[in-house]
């Protein structure tokens, strides 16, 4: 389902001198002997999911979507980014969806969470909250001010059967607060991290309310995870190994590149993914994303002529979902009679060709291309395993744990002392 081109390099890699590095790493990956082994889950879920568990997504989602007009995913970073987006992949910005996906927990910009409470006053919404601890500052604050409302609006017990906490199995104070109030609860796995929790039901459940397959989903991470058990440098280890190579060859930055406004928030994801796992002891590349033909006209001068900073990574969809045809105009004043008749995909897919001319060969950028044929459940769901082992594969080959990020943990430190959180 998924193809790199990698013919816009400008770059010469033996892949005879990778291939037993990658064979030794997928073999570290498969046997859990690396560091950060103990956050490796994800890598077998595909096939190790709790199918009982699955089944109750699968029936709590149906419920919401019959009773409820709303569902808040309440979480940051991994805990909300792999869902929002999958929904918005899949479904486009403007879905016709029975029940709406809205996010609260990724921030605490007053006037956001504001227009949000505003926004649900005299709806009827449950609440998705998801943290394996409970206590992420952002997304205990929102809930706490989400419970309140729904508590207001229809009691605390009917509150209590409209919220459903994603948090750890065993510990924590979303578990403790969950099994007080009777909340329904789907388990975090403890050796899955957030920015990996996309297959689990971290995932699965908003996906699910929002109409997405998630049979199909899994399915496509199935389906991809078998070919890269055979570790001669499938697709997802030559990206792996291309992004090393140019990383060690001098170039600070990737940009994820699509043509389409839907996945924007799949950069989003990729974004954390990548700078999560490999932004640790002073390397790793900068992951950046731009959506063109958008961000042409924006950034696409630094691009073209600006420091040799970057390399691109686009991702192409061959068959688009729906597609529309530029019409005929007597006046012609705009001067598009050329393309009357012709389709915005054909339009679109002309100035992918055209960027991709300009920025690597006159532009001399490297460029990688990530060919799928549709964008759908199945796969989306084997794109999204294949990021995730490349990503593993990458940070590996810089020597780097993929599955800590002990950086984040100083800001938190710093804001605590300064609002005076006891202890701090």
């Amino acid at each position: 389902m998924i193809k790199t081109d990698l013919s816009n390099l400008h770059v010469d890699i033996d892949w005879k001198e990778y291939a037993p590095k990658v064979a030794a790493i997928n073999k570290m990956i498969d046997e859990k002997t690396g560091a950060g082994n103990d956050y490796l889950g994800w890598a077998e879920y595909p096939n190790t999911y709790d199918k009982e568990e699955f089944a109750r997504i699968k029936k709590a989602a149906a419920y919401i979507q019959d009773n409820f007009d709303v569902l808040v995913v309440c979480g940051i970073g991994g805990s909300y980014l792999g869902a929002r987006a999958a929904i918005e992949a899949l479904n486009g910005l403007h879905p016709t969806n029975k029940t709406e996906i809205i996010y609260m927990g990724q921030t605490f910009a007053a006037s956001y969470v504001h227009q949000v409470m505003e926004y649900l006053k005299g709806k009827k919404f449950a609440i998705n909250v998801i943290s394996k601890s409970g206590t992420t500052t952002e997304t205990a604050v929102a809930f706490r001010l989400l419970r309140e409302l729904l508590e207001s609006q229809i009691g605390k017990e009917a509150a209590a059967k409209a919220i459903y906490a994603t948090t750890d199995k065993e510990k924590g104070a979303l578990l403790e607060l969950a099994k007080k109030y009777g909340y329904e609860r789907f388990v975090l796995p403890a050796d899955v991290g957030g920015r990996y929790s996309v297959f689990t039901a971290v995932g699965l459940l908003p996906m699910a309310v929002a109409g997405i397959d998630i049979d199909e989903f899994i399915a496509g991470a199935k389906e991809e995870k078998d070919l890269l058990d055979n570790p001669d440098l499938n697709d997802a280890y030559k990206y792996a190994v291309v992004r090393h190579v140019l990383y060690k060859k001098g170039y600070a930055a990737e940009m994820f590149v699509s043509y389409e406004p839907r996945f924007v928030q799949l950069g989003e994801w990729w974004k954390q993914l990548y700078g999560e796992s490999e932004g640790k002891e002073k390397t790793g590349l900068l992951p950046d994303s731009a959506t063109f033909t958008t961000d042409l006209h924006s950034l696409g001068q630094f691009i073209q002529e600006g420091s040799p900073v970057l390399f691109e990574s686009i991702l192409n969809i061959a068959t688009p979902d729906h597609d529309v045809v530029v019409p005929h105009d007597d006046d012609n004043l705009d001067g598009l009679n050329y393309l009357e008749g012709k389709t915005l995909d054909y339009v679109s897919k002309k100035a992918m060709e055209g960027t991709l001319q300009a920025h690597s060969v006159t532009g001399c950028v490297p460029n990688i291309v990530i060919n799928l044929e549709k964008m759908d459940a199945k796969t989306l769901g084997a794109l999204m395993y294949f990021y995730m082992r490349a990503c593993a594969m990458s940070a590996y080959l810089n020597g780097i744990n993929p599955f800590n990020q002990p950086g984040v943990e100083v800001y938190k430190k710093n804001m605590f002392h300064l609002l005076g959180k006891p202890g701090y």
